[in-house]
């Protein structure tokens, strides 16, 4: 399947066009042929907004966002709404992804004074950009006990009108209360400990759903950072004690369910963004970058732990699928494809899900009766559609079947009299042939923007597929996505980054997730190739992520650099949510280079980012689960696995092999070949320098604290000295 080219989504000719026609990102040019007078973030709108004295309408949202699409169809495409925005406002549209800045802010508003949010995200400000009114979707009219867009644009310019000194002093109220809540904590917390770890599985314990697994209640996400945790956890508490079996447990657990639902894409591979259901079978069909780089991983780790080859056939379809339908010709990765498409060539109304779902006539039509029968059972094909009730409330899949494993290779095996071979041999025909078909289908959108933190994220999955399943292919896309971010999205000459590319790099500054993101992306793949340039390049980031974004006071990681005056809130992202917050993944990163460049100060800092975090780690350690990986990491006695040997040697491969088959969550891993590579480790770790093969055999050094145990030159006692 080939992705929607780029031209597509540039925005069809139509009687109106505005400011948006000049950006970049794939969100804003689908609006810049809307009547409404949108302009992008910036000091032409602001000042406009100044000096007429009108209050501003932000509206934000992202170019895959399915109810950012309704609200654009049902508002902002009707002339009549239009005019009363163009009347009575400065409208701005901002895409969430390119400047996540502006989102945080205003997300933190509309949470504080609602109670929810989301997007498309619908804000008020004064000309100072003090937000005074806020919600999300606006129907056209009055429904789901909400009162229709334009009556509230009407009730807002009255107001505006009769009480502007009001709001705007309620404005100012606003954001210095947004302030006072979002400084950062007394001191008095207690350092996290071991005992936070324990509450957090303890939380997680009583969460799961022990049916279907996952975490929590309906609509389902797959939250990646969790399993994260409950791995390392399992390690911690120890593969044969009841906690740390129970843990594994519900990672497992929860991993086949997601695998087997309909969430995850049974034909193309990779999963959607979530479930409306608790069963993981109708998903919200958009797919996330930054889905499939974690889930990537933790397929792969949970693979590494097992051995179980379901779980490495998860996590190649999700990389196989990214490298295919989500890889710029030159190696960087596209953000998102869209939930929406055209059921038809001849269609002219987008539905959610159209590309992924199926007839049973047309299955059967395409594979013949043998073959469908055995797919419609393994696959949960029903003649009515195999939606569960409550689950499609528009109806736009009645009829229709979103493809589950529904029965094991057994099961279907049994029912049909055939082996579980014949089973497998058949259902890959049928997959090949409907995938085919599919790919003949208009595809939904693609947003081939390319955005640095969520391609740090990729890199990091390739590189740990190259390292857990012995894969060379995984490890040049790797490389190849890591040298396009430096190439097109690094400034050499200041070692800073820039947030995102799609024809030429976009002039916003990265931001702290870009880096932290990034980093950790350079050190798995430092770990997969043992290249030093990845980690020189790595240790130039921190160093700049550190500058810009560190926290002198309370310590941990600003989400922007505070430099833009535009941003009334200079905040700290304090939750691990779809992505995890840039400290979690910044206070490992630190952990990592302390050891690899033996750093005083990085540890010192990685420590003093948990802390910053205490508080929140206390009341409720579960919201931080990437946090508490890297809590975990510091409480852990140094260990370091160093292979001296040429990086290409037989006797070297076969002793990474066996290392790289273990999970070892808390262990950094060198290579000492006698060229460059030793040569820049041994400038700061002593113990680098004197690290040789023995009797000519590439050697293991199994150390804790560079204090190490004598060097193995066998895979098999490399084995034994991993698994005491």
């Amino acid at each position: 399947m080939t992705p929607t080219p780029a031209a597509e989504i540039q925005p069809a000719q139509g009687e109106h066009s505005n400011r948006l026609l000049h950006e970049k990102s794939p969100y804003l040019l689908q609006h810049a042929h809307n009547p409404v007078d949108w302009f992008p973030w910036g000091e032409e709108a602001f000042a406009k907004a100044r000096a007429e004295n009108k209050p501003i309408f932000l509206s934000i949202g992202y170019s895959t966002c399915h109810w950012c699409h309704v609200m654009e169809r049902e508002e902002f495409e009707k002339p009549e709404v239009a005019a009363i925005m163009n009347k009575d406002f400065v409208n701005i549209k901002v895409d969430r992804e390119e400047r996540p800045d502006v989102d945080r802010v205003y997300m933190t508003f509309v949470q504080a004074t609602t109670g929810g949010g989301g997007w498309p995200m619908s804000v008020w400000l004064t000309p100072e950009l003090k937000p005074f009114v806020g919600g999300t979707y606006f129907p056209p009219d009055d429904r789901y006990g909400q009162p229709g867009f334009p009556k509230v644009l009407q009730r807002i310019a009255d107001a505006w009108e009769k009480d502007h000194d009001k709001i705007v002093e309620s404005g100012n109220q606003i954001v210095a209360a947004l302030a006072k809540s979002n400084a950062p904590a007394a001191g008095g917390a207690a350092q996290p400990n071991e005992k936070v770890l324990q509450t957090a599985y303890e939380q997680l314990a009583r969460s799961l759903d022990k049916v279907e697994g996952g975490f929590g209640g309906v609509p389902k996400f797959p939250r990646p950072v969790t399993l994260n945790f409950l791995f390392h956890y399992y390690q911690r508490a120890g593969a044969n004690s009841d906690a740390g079996k129970n843990a594994l447990a519900m990672n497992l657990f929860t991993l086949r369910k997601m695998a087997d639902g309909g969430m995850h894409d049974q034909l193309g591979g990779g999963f959607h963004r979530y479930s409306v259901d608790a069963l993981w079978h109708v998903p919200h069909f958009e797919k996330m970058l930054y889905d499939q780089g974690q889930l990537a991983s933790a397929y792969l780790t949970a693979f590494q732990i097992t051995r179980d080859a379901t779980f490495e056939s998860i996590a190649r379809d999700t990389l196989d699928y990214v490298r295919r339908d989500m890889t710029s010709p030159e190696g960087g990765f596209y953000s998102a494809e869209d939930a929406d498409s055209l059921p038809n060539e001849k269609s002219t109304e987008k539905v959610e899900g159209a590309f992924y779902v199926w007839t049973k006539d047309e299955i059967d039509e395409i594979l013949g009766t043998s073959a469908a029968g055995l797919f419609d059972f393994r696959y949960g094909v029903e003649a009515g559609g195999n939606t569960p009730e409550g689950s499609d409330p528009h109806g736009e899949l009645r009829g229709q079947n979103v493809l589950l494993a529904r029965h094991s290779l057994a099961k279907t095996a049994k029912k049909f009299g055939l082996t579980e071979a014949e089973v497998r041999d058949s259902l890959g025909k049928s997959a090949a042939k409907l995938l085919e078909v599919r790919g003949r289908r208009p595809r939904p959108h693609l947003d081939d923007k390319i955005i640095t933190a969520w391609n740090g994220l990729m890199i990091s999955a390739y590189a740990r597929g190259a390292q857990v399943l012995g894969d060379d292919a995984y490890l040049k896309t790797a490389i190849r996505a890591a040298e396009f971010v430096r190439q097109k999205l690094y400034r050499e000459s200041e070692h800073t980054l820039l947030r995102s590319y799609r024809n030429g790099p976009a002039d916003i500054p990265g931001f702290a997730d870009d880096y932290a993101f990034y980093i950790q992306g350079l050190l798995d793949l430092y770990e997969a190739s043992f290249d030093v340039q990845w980690l020189r390049l790595a240790e130039q980031l921190q160093t700049t992520q550190d500058r810009l974004f560190w926290d002198e006071k309370a310590g941990g990681y600003f989400t922007s650099t505070g430099l833009d005056a535009s941003i009334l809130l200079r905040l700290k992202e304090d939750n691990d949510n779809a992505e995890p917050a840039p400290s979690s993944v910044a206070a490992l990163n630190l952990f990592r280079l302390a050891q690899m460049r033996d750093a005083k100060d990085l540890r010192e800092r990685g420590e003093k980012t948990i802390a910053a975090f205490a508080p929140a780690l206390q009341h409720f350690p579960t919201a931080l689960p990437q946090m508490l990986v890297a809590l975990d990491f510091s409480l852990t006695k140094p260990k370091q696995i160093v292979i001296a040997g040429e990086r290409e040697g037989a006797d070297t491969v076969a002793l990474l092999a066996e290392a790289r088959r273990h999970f070892l969550p808390d262990t950094i891993m060198l290579l000492a070949d006698g060229a460059e590579g030793q040569k820049y480790l041994g400038e700061k770790l002593a113990e680098i320098r004197e690290m040789k093969p023995v009797d000519g055999k590439a050697a293991a050094y199994v150390c804790e604290n560079f204090t190490c145990k004598a060097p193995v030159t066998s895979p098999d006692d490399l084995r034994k000295l991993l698994t005491r």
